[in-house]
C-alpha cells in the first residue's frame, strides 16, 4: 500500500529543474541570454536589433522576467533620453558551459548559414 501512496503523491523532487526550464524555455530567453553572454552588456535598442524579429513587448517581458529571477541586472542612467543597460549577473554565469555547448551543437547541426 505504501507504493500506491508514493505513486499518487506529488513529485516535488523536480520542482527546481521545472522552474529553471520554464524560464529558459520561454521564447527568446536563451537567445537573449546568449547575446548578453557573448557580446556583454547591451542597451535595450541594441538588444532588439541583435535579436532580430523580437517585438518590443516580448523583449520587455523577457528582460523583466530575467531581472526578477536575478539573471539580468538593469542599470539606469537618468540622462535625456534615459540610458538603460542590461547585463548578466554572476548567477547566470553558472550556465556558461551549457551556453557554450549549445553553441557548438548548433554550429554542428545547422552551421553558420542555416540548415545543413
Amino acid at each position: 500500500m505504501a507504493n500506491d501512496r508514493d505513486r499518487t503523491a506529488p513529485d516535488n523532487e523536480h520542482e527546481p529543474l521545472q522552474k529553471l526550464l520554464s524560464i529558459l524555455a520561454s521564447p527568446w530567453t536563451l537567445l537573449l541570454l546568449h547575446r548578453l553572454h557573448i557580446e556583454g552588456p547591451k542597451r535595450f535598442g541594441e538588444l532588439r536589433r541583435r535579436l532580430g524579429r523580437i517585438s518590443t513587448k516580448t523583449l520587455t517581458e523577457r528582460l523583466r522576467l530575467l531581472e526578477s529571477e536575478g539573471l539580468v541586472t538593469r542599470h539606469y542612467e537618468p540622462t535625456v533620453p534615459p540610458q538603460v543597460t542590461y547585463s548578466l549577473t554572476e548567477k547566470v554565469l553558472e550556465l556558461d558551459g551549457v551556453m557554450i555547448e549549445l553553441d557548438r551543437i548548433a554550429e554542428r547541426w545547422y552551421g553558420k548559414g542555416g540548415r545543413k
